[in-house]
Formats: C-alpha cells, structure tokens, sequence
C-alpha cells in the first residue's frame, strides 16, 4: 500500500484517501453509474501543487487522472487505485474587458466564467450547462449554445499553461509549441495538466430564448419545422431539439408532466423582438406552450443544469443531411428512450462560424447536424436498455451519417470511433504530438492517442487500430 504522507506534506491543498472522511463526496462524478476509487485525490491549489501531485504519481507508479467537472461520461476524470490531480481548488476567472480576454484556471467551471463575462457584457462558447468544467470541455472542443455565432470553445483559446508529464511547464500558444497548441483545440485532455486558459471574448449585450413544447406524437412536424429555419437563419441563431420528459415546470401543461414531449429551444444572441419573427414558423404550428422572452446568458445556462449522480450513457453522430426520411427515424427513435427519466433524445445544428474553422483536429466540423442520445436513469437494470437505445439512434441514422463524431458526445465506444473523430491524417499528427510531449502516454484517461512511437496497449480500452 502506498503511504501517501510525503505528498501530503508537499502539496498545500488536501489529500483525500479511501480511510479519509469525504473521500467517497470527493470521488464522486457526474455519471453516477462510474464506480471508480482511486487511491487518492489530490486536491490542488496551485501549480506547484500539480507538479508535486503528478511527480509523486509517476515515482511511485500509479496511474493519474485529472478531475475538473467531472463530467466525463466514460469516467476520464478518476483511475482505479491511482492518483486523481483534483484541480477544482483553482477555479480563478480573470477578464480583461478592454483587451476582451479572460484568463481562466484549469478547475473553474463554465458557470464562473459566464458570471465573470457577462458583468462586462462580453462572452465565449461554453458548455450547454453551467456545471460543466472549462478544461473537459475546451480541450474536448467545446459545443455550446453560442458555437453558431463565435465557434466551439476551442476555436476562442489564445493560450493554455500545461504541466507536462516531466514535470515541465509550457505555454502553449500560435508562436509557443505552436504544434502542441493545435493539438490542444480537440484532442483531448492527452498531453498535460491544464492549469490556465486564455480566451478571446465577443460583444454580447443581448440574449434571447424560446423554449416550445408539443406532445410526443406532434413532434415530427416540429423537428421539420425546425430544420428549415435553422437553414436560413444566422448564426445567431443556435439551439436544437430535445425529446424529453415533462418536468413539473410552470411552463408544462398539466397533461404532458411525466410524458413524453418534443421540446424545441431557439437561443439568440440578440434582442427578443428579432427572436419572435425567427421563430414564426414554429409558433404558426400550434406548440402546446411557448416561453419567449430575453434572458441573461448565465441564466439560460442555470435553467438547463442537468442533475448529477445519475447512471449516465451518451452517444453521438454526425449527419451530412436531414431529409424527411432522417427525421421520421429520429423521431421515432424517441419512443425508445427512457420515459420518465432526464434523458434527452437530442438533435442539435452545427454550420455557422463551426464550420468556418476546420484546421483544427476535429474532423467533419462542417456538418450541419449532431444527433445525440443522452440517457439519464436510476435503476441499474435499465442499463442496458438505455444504451441500446443510444446504439439504436445511431444505427437509424448511419444513412445520412459521415462516420465522424464529436468526441466530447460519447463514452468509451472503442478505438476505431476515436480515429474516426479526428480522420486517420489528424490521428497519426496527434500521435506525433504526443510522443514529443508525453511519450510514456501518462495522460491516457481520455479518448487516448497513443504516442506515435509505440505499439497500442491490446489491454487498455482505447488505442491506435493497425
């Protein structure tokens, strides 16, 4: 057993192990069906911290793990019996309004960006909801309500601090590792400790919403509906369109709490009034509710907090196109999902400034939709069920579906389906990137790109296909 009393003494933050009142609320993620237990968490406050974190890890042979949201669905952010660098002690937001920056620390989530932001008017792509962590996300890619209009959240980095796997500290940026850098804009928590995240920001002084309701069986004609405005809309415009279960929410009819409903959300980096007449096309169907109305930005990302602690299985699809056909099956899938429960059957467009910004790893970027099962249940015997569904959806859809897929969407669904998020070019770059940076593939947790000079570990969940 490894006695952890040296990095207790090192690191001015805490050290939390399985004997240590708060260990098990400390280990606890976002996808409650993860059972992981490290054998400890390191709870960093500083860089210095970090560095004798992982120093410690890698002496004594433990694998590492770096925890911020904790929203990994596959479980990226704990390791069995080794150390998690638990990095939500530095959570600092720092914004420059006139340079229209933001400086922010590796464990913040997107919620303290967003308050921070939105005092100077300003904001960044984040994730859809506020408990999301800015380096899962970010370094996964980032979609988010605002992508249409300023990109993913990558698309916004002007620099990151890494710790590396040595125990050096780089800044990566265009003329800094520049390699690296572009490494960093979606592939992946791969190749060092975020510590620091500098953004560019944009004007937002308006923001507005509209969140319209119908009954399950009604919701083919919106999705329709949907599509086609979304076609000819500015890339203001974002949102999607989410089968799910009627919450016991003022806006919800009485007769459609606890049922199945399709659920279309327009969001709107401007005023209201513009809003309204976007939206027209859907409101002349007849929606059994309606909210429109301006919102804080920070405060739309609040409402759609998704409860934690649910077991959790997410999957997700490119699409090239979206005819009438492809909508009836993703319709009908919804009749699949689990009902009641938070899962989501979601449908959400791409094009914009996403699709401007492809030299960057993530392939396929210009496609105009993601489709993305997100189940949500309590009860370990619907695992199954619930990921067939997922599986279903996306088997529905291979028609109109590019083979690519946003990596950030999806659990561990093999190595084959990590290659295809990057394109078998970007792949091989990635993994060169990786060999100069961390050659011993310490950082290995997230969808791993296994260092271009070695074979790929037939062991592990993850790797590089011959």
């Amino acid at each position: 057993m490894t006695d952890f009393s040296a990095l207790r003494g090192a690191i001015g933050g805490t050290v939390l192990t399985r004997e240590d009142d708060g260990f098990e609320a400390a280990r606890a993620v976002f996808n409650g069906a993860i059972e992981t237990s490290p054998a400890a968490i390191a709870r960093c406050v500083t860089t210095e911290d970090v560095k004798q974190a992982l120093g410690f890890a890698r002496r004594s042979g433990l694998p590492v793990a770096v925890r911020s949201g904790g929203h990994s669905v596959a479980g990226a952010s704990l390791v069995q019996d080794g150390v998690v660098i638990d990095m939500r002690g530095m959570d600092s937001v720092t914004v420059a309004p006139d340079a229209r920056t933001a400086v922010v620390a590796g464990g913040a989530t997107w919620a303290a960006v967003d308050r921070a932001t939105q005092a100077y008017g300003v904001a960044t792509t984040g994730g859809r909801v506020s408990t999301t962590g800015v380096a899962g996300l970010t370094l996964g890619g980032g979609s988010g309500w605002l992508e249409r209009k300023f990109g993913l959240a990558c698309d916004n980095l002007l620099s990151v601090d890494l710790v590396l796997a040595d125990g050096r500290t780089v800044t990566a940026s265009e003329t800094d590792h520049p390699e690296l850098f572009w490494a960093l804009h979606g592939g992946g928590g791969n190749f060092g400790v975020a510590t620091s995240f500098t953004f560019r920001l944009h004007p937002l002084p308006e923001f507005s919403f509209a969140l319209l309701l119908w009954p399950h069986d009604e919701g083919e004609a919106a999705t329709t509906r949907f599509r086609d405005l979304v076609a000819g809309a500015p890339d203001e415009v974002g949102g999607g369109v989410l089968y799910m279960t009627g919450p016991p929410a003022e806006f919800v009819p009485p007769g459609m709490v606890g049922r199945l409903c399709c659920g279309v959300l327009v969001t709107y980096a401007g005023p209201v009034a513009e809003l309204r007449e976007l939206v027209a096309p859907l409101t002349d169907i007849g929606p059994a509710s309606t909210v429109l109305s301006d919102i804080p930005y920070t405060e739309l990302q609040c409402m759609l907090d998704d409860p934690p602690g649910y077991r959790n299985y997410w999957s997700a699809e490119y699409l090239a196109e979206l005819p009438d056909e492809a909508v009836r099956r993703f319709c009908a899938g919804a009749y699949q999902m689990l009902c009641p429960s938070p899962s989501q059957h979601a449908l959400v467009p791409w094009g914009g400034a996403v699709a401007r910004e492809t030299g960057w790893p993530m392939r396929h970027r210009d496609m105009p939709w993601v489709v993305h099962p997100f189940g949500m249940w309590e009860n370990p015997a619907d695992d199954e069920r619930a990921r067939r569904w997922a599986r279903d959806l996306r088997d529905a859809l291979q028609p109109w579906s590019t083979g690519a897929v946003y990596l950030n969407f999806i659990g561990d669904e093999g190595r084959e389906r990590v290659v295809a998020g990057f394109g078998a070019a970007n792949y091989a770059r990635l993994g060169h990137v990786k060999a100069e940076y961390d050659p011993d593939n310490v950082f290995d947790r997230w969808h791993n790109i296994v260092p271009a000079t070695a074979r790929p570990d037939r062991s592990g969940p993850i790797g590089v296909p011959d």
